[in-house]
């Protein structure tokens, strides 16, 4: 086991020019911990915005960027039975994903999928972690419900999609092109629209109301989720990319009988993303590993290239997940 390893560091809050290439000290799991060799690491958007100053890192958490990733497990910490060294797994990190080695809770991390490589599998935990536990434990898609989850071309749309699809959901979707939005079709969504040009709320009301929104836009979008909603329909909002503050007639959601609410997943405590854990290996592994569900892939670049994958996630062109290729 080497004592320093190559990591990507933040230097100053700042664009993607700030993302650095650094030595650091291998870390060393604690107890209940497992240290895992990364071969890839997502890019997420909340590592931009902690690159940016904007998401300060829990206290107990590494400062380096990184909040997902996929490898092979090289140490165990005290108390750890359920993983031995030399398995593939793929994990939900508090931090530090942007390196060759990274410590997280062994109850945070899940087992490569049949027939998908380290690649695809350092996609899944950040936005199947947040899909699942916001779309189905918060907000309690059932079947036959209509959905509508906002940017759909993204990594948390592109899995929303594919997750409520498959539990027989009818699917609406947002994207903000017509290539975009034909990707999304592809995926399960029955309805795509493209938000330059068709008003969502709209269509939503005419098909009866969405009984549930995913939301990660925020701003005025807030009001309008509100309008589209069916009666007794709830919206779970999981970011801001237009803000967090708006005026909002709440008259509405008491009149209607609606539920606003959300979460962030980072700050939960070490058991609630456990659970989180357990319900993804139970209900959505198997479909992952028949191939029923799988990530989209955008594009890869290699870990001395952060600032390049950072600026690709900025640029708003993407489609599904972008990682960086650690070894």
């Amino acid at each position: 086991m080497p004592e320093v390893m190559r990591a990507i560091e933040i230097s100053a809050p700042g664009g993607p020019e700030v993302l650095r290439l650094c030595e650091r000290p291998v870390p060393q799991p604690a107890y209940g911990e497992i240290l895992i060799r990364l071969d890839y690491a997502g890019v997420n958007r909340p590592d931009a915005l902690q690159r940016a100053g904007l998401y300060a890192p829990p206290p107990t958490a590494s400062d380096l960027p990184g909040l997902e990733g996929a490898g092979v497990v090289v140490a165990l910490g005290d108390g750890v039975t359920e993983w031995a060294v030399g398995d593939s797994v793929c994990a939900l990190l508090p931090g530090g994903g942007y390196s060759e080695y990274v410590t997280c809770p062994a109850k945070h991390a899940l087992p490569v999928p049949a027939g998908m490589d380290m690649k695809q599998a350092a996609c899944l935990p950040e936005t199947f972690f947040t899909v699942w536990s916001n779309v189905f434990m918060r907000g309690g898609l059932k079947a036959g419900e209509r959905f509508l989850v906002h940017g759909g071309s993204s990594g948390i749309g592109t899995t929303a999609i594919q997750l409520a699809n498959a539990f027989d959901a009818r699917v609406f979707t947002t994207a903000g092109s017509e290539a975009k939005c034909e990707v999304c079709r592809e995926l399960g969504a029955e309805v795509a629209m493209n938000y330059r040009e068709a008003d969502y709320v709209e269509v939503l009301r005419d098909a009866g109301g969405a009984n549930l929104i995913l939301d990660m836009v925020g701003g005025d979008y807030i009001p309008r989720n509100i309008k589209a909603l069916a009666d007794e329909g709830r919206l779970v909002q999981i970011a801001f990319l237009q803000g967090p503050k708006v005026e909002l007639n709440f008259a509405q959601i008491m009149m209607r009988r609606l539920v606003v609410t959300g979460s962030t997943l980072r700050p939960q405590s070490d058991l609630a993303k456990a659970r989180i854990a357990d319900q993804l290996r139970e209900k959505v592994w198997p479909l992952l590993d028949a191939g029923t569900i799988a990530p989209v892939m955008d594009s890869e670049f290699a870990l001395e290239d952060a600032a390049k994958a950072h600026a690709r996630i900025e640029d708003g062109d993407h489609i599904g997940k972008i990682v960086l290729r650690v070894r």
